[in-house]
């Protein structure tokens, strides 16, 4: 059972870094403007996303919400 917690941790933490980095992607980005080297076309893509997720309609409505509950529901173990 240690086992599954320690690895509930490494993925928290890795879910963490990841979020912060897609945080300075959207800044950087904007700062910027246009597509960096080592993010891409982060805006570009959170935009598609959202505009897929908009097509959609309630199936859209659906994901997002789930998405969002997954992302609010998460606790470090």
């Amino acid at each position: 059972m240690d086992a599954i917690n320690t690895v509930k941790s490494w993925i928290g933490a890795l879910t963490d870094v990841v979020l912060m980095l897609l945080g300075l992607a959207i800044v950087c980005a904007m700062l910027v403007g246009g597509s960096l080297p080592f993010f891409g076309n982060v805006v570009g893509n959170i935009m598609s996303l959202v505009g897929d997720l908009g097509k959609n309609g309630l199936v859209g409505l659906i994901a997002l919400g789930i998405i969002l509950w997954l992302f609010a529901n998460r606790k470090m173990a």
